[in-house]
């Protein structure tokens, strides 16, 4: 039988707040793909507005049904995503240097993308089983460590260091949520120390480049650090109130690059200026905090761990592709939840909030 309660705790607010950052998202699209540039690309516009419609639906099946579902097949998706992920490394399609898209037919799709539902349903899975008020110490994060090594090593090797790196991040926020003991805490932190000289080692040459002009720009302005250079060019000049809609010329000159994709919030923030910037920023924050309101307000451990999880994935990804846009983190290529052209990155976006939206509306129910 219906429950009527799913309707009077459904959460319209926050579907609102994602319907609008994806508005936004599409606007600030179709300037970047239409400036009067030698060979635009309208066509990206449509498929993307295809790609949001296919992703609302998706939001609406993530919602539909009780979310403690998921507990019980956590591992299969996880493992099926680890399946894709070995698929793309043999069946992918190689464009730009390298393998990440799987082709479907008349669709392509990045399985890493969605490989961070899967590695959060994972962790929410293990983690709400034994939930320690003392925290988790070395020896029982073996797991959930193996669970997030796998499909970081499997998408390195695409390579895809920006989505790699995003998963240790997402990984990471929510084991300290969850708690860890204060000496396994420290081997942690120590550990990582530790590596991230070795992690060097193996970085390739065009890895080590961006990561030595994030530091110093002017190095190499023609080559990597010509990114970082030119979206700052296009934010500050956007200054107060921006160019307007369909004026910037830092994009319509072809002068930044990947404006659809990485730089879409370059776009933005020349057309819109330091208002628009701020307006989509404080979207962001709000749509995060009100993620962090539904895991408090959730009464189960699993449902709590996957709304973190959910909240931490917008998080990370807000706050690295702005911060690269800005030269404040490495260009890595990590998209804007909603914003950036992409169908898989907003399809894996819309199911994240699909499934805080069903984690919401299901918050007070006791059975």
């Amino acid at each position: 039988m219906f429950d009527r309660r799913l309707i009077q705790y459904f959460d319209w607010g926050l579907l609102g707040l994602t319907v609008l950052i994806g508005c936004i998202g599409l606007i600030t699209l179709y300037s970047a793909v239409t400036a009067e540039t030698p060979t635009p690309q309208k066509i990206l516009f449509f498929k993307q507005a295809l790609w949001f419609c296919i992703g609302l639906l998706a939001m609406v099946i993530a919602f539909l049904f009780n979310y403690k579902i998921l507990d019980r097949w956590a591992q299969p998706i996880y493992f099926g995503c680890i399946l894709l992920l070995v698929a793309v490394l043999i069946f992918g399609k190689y464009v730009g240097g390298s393998r990440r898209w799987l082709i479907i037919g008349p669709l392509s799709f990045q399985p890493s993308e969605l490989v961070k539902i899967a590695v959060i349903l994972s962790l929410a899975h293990y983690y709400s089983k034994d939930a320690k008020t003392r925290g988790f110490t070395l020896r029982e994060l073996i797991r959930p460590l193996m669970f997030t090594l796998l499909p970081v090593i499997l998408i390195g090797m695409q390579p895809d260091l920006g989505t790699a790196g995003l998963l240790v991040l997402i990984a990471a926020s929510i084991t300290v949520f969850v708690k860890i003991e204060r000496r396994s805490f420290i081997y942690l932190i120590a550990s990582g120390a530790v590596m991230v000289p070795l992690i060097w080692l193996f970085l390739k040459e065009y890895q080590k480049k961006r990561i030595l002009v994030f530091f110093d720009p002017d190095r190499d302005p023609l080559g990597a650090g010509y990114h970082i250079i030119q979206s700052k060019i296009a934010i500050g000049s956007g200054m107060l109130g921006g160019k307007g809609f369909l004026k910037g010329t830092q994009n319509a000159l072809s002068f930044l690059p990947e404006e659809h994709t990485d730089f879409i919030f370059s776009v933005l923030a020349e057309e819109w200026g330091f208002l628009g910037s701020v307006t989509l920023v404080f979207l962001f924050l709000i749509l995060i905090f009100w993620g962090l309101t539904v895991a408090h307000g959730c009464r189960e451990p699993f449902g709590t761990i996957v709304a973190v999880g959910i909240t931490g994935m917008i998080f990370w990804q807000v706050f690295i592709n702005i911060g690269m846009s800005m030269g404040l983190m490495p260009v890595v290529g990590v998209p804007l939840p909603f914003v950036s052209y992409g169908g898989s990155s907003v399809l894996t976006s819309a199911i994240g909030i699909g499934l805080l939206l069903n984690v919401s509306m299901r918050r007070f129910m006791l059975e």
